[in-house]
């Protein structure tokens, strides 16, 4: 069937009301925090160091990406703000990556960034790097690491030693399964750093800039008694002329940028060309909409389909089983001529319909080999007699076994809360989405932090109580307090994003291209689901 002539959903707001300009301005802060954050997340170092850096001649991290890719195409960034605000880390965790186009053709960049701590490796760099790795596999992408890294930082050499060499492992494994790796070294690629070139497919090095080696001068001198250069040990010259390490060898860092892009475009790549984000029927409202009628606080309840016409092409919606379940809608659309199935959570409570209706839906999806996207605002399953005796704990894990089992590609996106269970249900991070994104007033938590404060109130005051304690009300306000002010502090997607556990903060506004750009790198390996989809079974 044909997207096409899917039924046109009407709006049934009458946007400008008090309510709305009310809570219009309260996205006032949200939205200049989210922007303040970003400019700290893509800073690259001091000045002294980005002046220094540039008067070598040499290429700024994130400006070596754009003369990379394709002019004017977009970049979807990968774990931006990791790291972010964490004592141990470094903004963007000292390397950036994400999805762009070279020859029209999606690859995933990875680019070290030298000017902040000589772009080593701390144990949040790792774990993006795996995250872009995996990424990389998963979509069948080639990858093109820009490489000038000072290796380890040794005082946390015990916490990225051991999970640092998996990004070798990944690479070897890479090859063997004919996904091509392409790095370009501009400056220092040093110790274990220098299996880098070695283990990508392809190596180009640039004239006077490169050096690689296990063991750098000083080391040498220490362990030999030999005295050397770095340029004669292992400089661009000697992997291009002896040992054979450097495929290619650049003038100068433009010339190893269209080197690069030349290798991409030489590669027989299983992918087609991106299609244009242009091409699509817009939504018939506007997604600057969502400020009005969606408050920041995400206690307050808003109308998921309101956000979904603002999102899909042409505002056109199949919805599947509207009268029933009716917490949780799943519906058929395109997004950019991509036709994609949606679950979303229309109210934040999962009843035992709603796991049914999702279970049976994620099914058909996978017999029509369609993606589906979450989109999630949901505090859990329902709890009490009247849930527990509908069978909510068999319904609830049909549907994360469903979730579990699904082939087609998941795209999750927190937009509100993402709490307990119900982040399971709706193929939380956990769950292996291809991608996962979160909106700035998105939260994930075992429970909200109100509720998990009362818990843990009701709980020590139990113990005390057992234990013939006397309770003091004044200790445990102060304890409960303290404890839900860590809890709204460590689910906050700042927080939640910074270890990695979703692949960035977006701008609401942006929520249709980034869908968007994800529905394309998904299909780059083919979309195929499992006709059979076998489920967890009970009566």
């Amino acid at each position: 069937m044909s997207t096409s002539t899917y039924p046109i959903v009407r709006s049934s707001l009458k946007i400008g009301g008090p309510q709305h300009a009310e809570n219009t301005k309260k996205w006032q802060p949200v939205l200049e925090r989210f922007s303040a954050a970003l400019g700290e997340a893509s800073s690259e170092g001091k000045k002294s160091a980005l002046t220094r850096h540039t008067s070598r001649g040499q290429i700024l991290a994130r400006d070596r990406i754009s003369l990379l890719l394709d002019p004017d195409s977009p970049f979807l960034e990968i774990g931006p703000f990791t790291g972010h605000n964490l004592p141990d880390s470094t903004p963007c965790a000292s390397m950036i990556g994400g999805i762009g186009l070279i020859h029209d053709r999606p690859c995933l960049v990875l680019s070290h960034i030298p000017t902040q701590s000589g772009g080593a490796w701390n144990e949040y760099t790792v774990l993006k790097v795996d995250r872009l790795m995996e990424i990389a596999a998963e979509n069948d992408l080639p990858v093109v690491s820009l490489v000038q890294s000072a290796g380890v930082f040794l005082p946390y050499q015990f916490k990225v030693f051991h999970k640092g060499g998996r990004l070798f492992r990944e690479l070897s494994v890479r090859t063997s399964k004919r996904q091509a790796s392409c790095a370009v070294v501009f400056g220092s690629c040093t110790a274990g750093g220098a299996y880098h070139p070695a283990l990508s497919d392809y190596s180009i090095f640039v004239k006077d800039q490169a050096q690689v080696f296990l063991g750098g001068p000083p080391l040498v001198k220490m362990a030999t008694g030999e005295v050397i250069g770095a340029e004669e040990l292992g400089g661009a010259k000697v992997h291009a002329q002896v040992t054979g390490l450097a495929d290619q060898m650049a003038e100068d860092e433009f010339d190893a940028v269209r080197k690069a892009r030349d290798w991409v475009a030489s590669l027989d790549l299983r992918s087609t060309e991106f299609r244009s984000l242009s091409a699509a029927l817009p939504p018939r409202y506007s997604i600057d909409d969502i400020f009005s009628f969606i408050d920041p606080d995400i206690r307050k309840a808003f109308d998921m389909r309101e956000v979904l016409i603002r999102i899909v092409d042409d505002s056109r919606l199949l919805n599947f089983k509207p009268e029933f379940g009716r917490n949780l809608i799943t519906a058929w659309a395109s997004i950019f001529g991509h036709r994609v199935g949606i679950i979303a959570n229309q109210t934040p409570v999962i009843n035992a319909d709603e796991a049914m209706k999702g279970a049976t839906f994620i099914k058909m999806c996978n017999q029509e080999n369609v993606p589906i996207i979450f989109l999630q605002n949901v505090t859990g399953f329902m709890v009490g007699s009247k849930a527990e005796h509908s069978a909510i704990i068999k319904f609830g894990a049909q549907m994360v076994s469903a979730v579990s089992t699904s082939k087609v590609p998941h795209i999750s996106l927190i937009m509100g809360a993402s709490y307990g269970a119900g982040n399971y249900a709706m193929c939380g991070r956990s769950f292996k989405p291809r991608f996962l994104f979160t909106w700035p007033i998105g939260r994930c938590s075992v429970m909200g932090p109100d509720q998990l404060a009362g818990v843990m109130r009701q709980v020590q005051k139990g113990s005390a109580e057992s234990q013939g304690r006397d309770v003091n009300e004044a200790d445990l306000d102060a304890s409960t307090k303290k404890f839900r002010d860590e809890v709204e502090r460590d689910s906050e997607s700042y927080a939640t994003s910074a270890v990695l556990h979703d692949d960035g903060i977006i701008d609401p506004r942006d929520t249709r291209e980034v869908l968007g750009l994800c529905l394309e790198v998904v299909r780059v390996p083919g979309v195929e689901g499992e006709p059979g989809h076998r489920t967890l079974a009970r009566i």
